[in-house]
């Protein structure tokens, strides 16, 4: 059954907050993607500016796609769904919004008068690399508008997709600055399909850091969300830390679990069914709110900043925080190695940790538990 024979009108099967859209062309659904339905819309605009009392180290983002069916449990965008009236869980999995003229848009945009060159971040919010991204090459255009302009640009993924335009990421950081991220958060491929079902293996995943390397761009690894009790043991992290080092990565941060309301009744639901045992242990650590309580931030950074210092991903000492952007970059330059971000002030917990591999300032917190005990959090 083809893709381009699966056209129905925006009313006929459409949820409620979609109808309401303006610029929804189709509803589309293929046996390609069971399970999954596709709402093309056409956009008004590309680029989303950040707030300013944000602290991101880049003015604006871009999303060409909402929802994400990487289904992540923990992913801090899901709430974003509700403004379309539809749920943050299975919802946010299955129903994607595919911006489809959006590259046309951006280059609109960055030919104004009015732009001025300011960094742009993709993957902020949704994987600009999720699966539906092989269909519809999205990343293309919108890499070759900013090529054009000289925008400078980060890319923060899980998906290995990005591999099918490493050539045209390579020729585009001839003129102008080019972040690469990948995300990856685990070394066990059961915990991490059970976590993040739809996402590429650890091993595909410390592939695409390879490959990357290969082709002359900068990658840091973006280890995130460190899940208290299931990913931050010192063997689990010794063995992710190891695997991001030798695949060549230019630098690692390092994020525990963010909470916000609407991705915790999620994954709270996914911790009941999967690790009870753990419930107990999650609300004490998140009892204050959305981040985790500072004595876990505290004997979480106790724990890394040694395996850090000892892979080169820092210098001893020293320490670099990421909720700041301390990192002696400038608000008009992306995410450079190692400094792959997120746009949402939740993705940077206080207490999170970023390092580059053998620069950035780096000072030891003082303090925190120095044991495994689970009755000190």
């Amino acid at each position: 059954m083809r893709w381009d024979g699966q056209a129905i009108t925006a009313d006929d099967g459409a949820l409620p907050g979609l109808g309401r859209m303006a610029g929804l062309v189709r509803t589309v659904r293929t046996p390609e993607f069971a399970g999954v339905t596709f709402h093309e819309v056409l956009a008004k605009s590309a680029l989303s500016r950040v707030p300013g009392e944000s602290r991101m180290p880049f003015t604006w983002t871009i999303n060409p796609y909402r929802g994400c069916s990487h289904a992540c449990s923990y992913c801090f965008a899901r709430p974003s769904h509700r403004y379309l009236d539809m749920s943050p869980g299975e919802d946010f999995d299955s129903q994607i919004v595919v911006k489809m003229n959006v590259a046309e848009v951006l280059r609109a945009e960055l030919a104004k008068p009015s732009w001025t060159g300011d960094a742009v971040a993709l993957g902020t919010n949704t994987d600009p690399y999720q699966r539906a991204e092989g269909r519809y090459r999205l990343m293309p255009g919108i890499i070759d508008a900013l090529e054009a302009s000289r925008t400078p640009f980060s890319i923060l993924t899980k998906g290995t997709l990005l591999r099918r335009d490493l050539p045209r990421l390579t020729q585009a950081a001839e003129h102008v600055d080019v972040g690469i991220g990948v995300s990856l958060a685990f070394v066990d491929e059961d915990l991490q399909q059970a976590v993040e079902p739809g996402t590429p293996t650890p091993r595909a995943r410390l592939d695409l850091i390879r490959a990357a390397r290969a082709a002359g761009l900068p990658c840091g690894v973006m280890i995130a969300p460190v899940l208290p009790w299931l990913t931050d043991s010192t063997d689990h992290l010794t063995r992710l830390l190891d695997a991001v080092h030798d695949a060549g990565a230019t630098g690692a941060t390092v994020l525990p679990l963010f909470l916000k309301p609407g991705t915790r009744e999620w994954f709270m639901a996914w911790l009941r069914r999967d690790h009870p045992e753990r419930v107990a242990g999650y609300e004490r650590v998140y009892a204050g709110g959305s981040y985790a309580s500072r004595a876990y931030r505290d004997w979480l950074w106790d724990r890394v900043r040694p395996l850090l210092v000892e892979r080169g991903f820092a210098s001893a000492g020293h320490r670099a925080q990421a909720r700041t952007s301390g990192h002696a970059r400038s608000p008009s330059r992306p995410a450079g190695p190692g400094e792959a971000t997120r746009h949402d002030e939740g993705a940077y917990p206080a207490g999170s940790l970023v390092q580059r591999r053998g620069t950035g300032p780096m000072t030891r917190r003082p303090g925190g538990p120095a044991s495994t005990d689970e009755a000190l959090f």
